[in-house]
């Protein structure tokens, strides 16, 4: 069945879309997703929990939201197996959703699309776990896609039969009246006024707080930069595990850092700094480093760790570095800080970069074209 079929007077393709807690990221893509499926005349309903709707409004965006919890208890299974029982396809995003799908779907012919939008971490008795969900969700797959090229490599050891690269497009900003440089410079200044960054310059991460984001390495920086004439300012956005660590040692340390906590202005945070700063162990397609290279339509430079999908993001348009390697983001930071020319040359750089970026239209066309090749009647045969 053809996402065209309601043109030649057969039934709309049916979609299920799965979410679990959702981040940020892929709830978001999840509401564009259904936003352009909608407009191409796709009926789109979203299985996610409540909290997740009422950020995303998933109405709003043309989609019928029916709310399941991120549970594989046998209610929430059984709400999710009856939610999907007329679909013609069902998608699933990230791991969790994509088992729980799985197992909803669980004697049914119904073609499965999951999206690994991140790499999971599991240490210790927990890793041959995590391997197992990988393989088990890989294999149950019609066909999985992934937003960086080691993804779609993973999910092929994993035994998935068929993997795509599949980049997904930040959300654009809502339209409205193009602010004017007086008024963006304004609001820039306003905010770092806010952070405390007046008259020293000012560094932005932002993620959730957790071991692979690399933030203990970020610190290791800034003990280094601290002892610098006029030593940058350091805010990060995010909340999770490893906050009490990481403010122990900004007290114990003295460092020049703010952790701010959870924040839903993290673009305009991004925008209004002198540097953005990705030290993760491991990244697929960074919305902090989206939002650097595009933020007040001039970009704002990113320092980023070498790793995952980042290098084909970003290209030269921004300063990468080892992970884990304190003193080469130290003196990258305090390079790029001096160098005023380097900082614009960088910015503009990323602008070019990320106008290759795929639109969310083309993010939308991508994944319809999947669908219509599962769901053509040469897909049973």
């Amino acid at each position: 069945m053809s996402s065209q079929s309601s043109a030649l007077g057969q039934q709309p393709l049916r979609t299920v879309q799965v979410l679990g807690g959702g981040s940020a990221g892929s709830s978001a893509h999840v509401r564009s997703l259904a936003a352009g499926l909608t407009a191409r005349g796709v009926r789109v309903a979203v299985c996610a929990p409540p909290a997740v709707d009422r950020l995303q409004d998933f109405g709003a965006a043309g989609a019928h939201h029916i709310p399941v919890a991120r549970s594989s208890d046998p209610a929430a299974l059984a709400s999710l197996r009856g939610a999907c029982a007329d679909a013609d396809l069902v998608h699933a995003h990230g791991l969790h959703a994509g088992m729980r799908a799985a197992l909803a779907l669980g004697g049914l012919r119904t073609p499965l699309v999951v999206t690994w939008h991140t790499r999971a971490y599991a240490e210790g008795a927990r890793a041959p776990l995590l391997r197992l969900l990988e393989k088990r969700v890989a294999r149950a797959a019609s066909v999985v896609l992934a937003p960086s090229s080691d993804l779609v490599l993973r999910a092929r050891r994993r035994g998935a039969r068929d993997a795509r690269y599949a980049p997904t497009a930040i959300p654009a900003p809502p339209a409205g009246p193009r602010a004017a440089p007086a008024d963006v410079e304004a609001r820039r200044n306003k905010t770092r006024a806010e952070l405390g960054a007046v008259d020293r310059p000012l560094l932005v991460a932002a993620g959730s707080l957790e071991p692979h984001r690399g933030y203990g390495t970020l610190l290791d920086a800034a003990r280094k930069w601290a002892r610098a004439e006029t030593p940058p300012l350091l805010v990060i956005a995010g909340e999770g595990p490893e906050r009490s660590g990481l403010q122990a040692r900004v007290w114990a340390e003295e460092l020049p850092v703010r952790l701010l906590g959870r924040r839903e202005d993290a673009a305009e945070l991004i925008a209004a700094a002198d540097l953005a700063v990705l030290p993760s162990r491991w990244e697929a397609r960074s919305v902090l480093a989206q939002q650097a290279l595009v933020a007040l339509v001039a970009g704002v430079p990113l320092v980023a760790s070498r790793v995952g999908g980042i290098p084909e993001l970003v290209g030269d348009g921004a300063a990468l570095v080892p992970y884990g390697d304190s003193g080469a983001l130290a003196a990258t930071v305090l390079q790029l800080l001096d160098d005023a020319p380097g900082r614009r040359a960088l910015a503009r750089r990323g602008l070019r970069q990320a106008a290759s970026w795929p639109t969310e239209d083309a993010t939308v066309a991508q994944v319809l074209s999947v669908y219509d090749e599962l769901t053509s009647p040469r897909a049973g045969l």
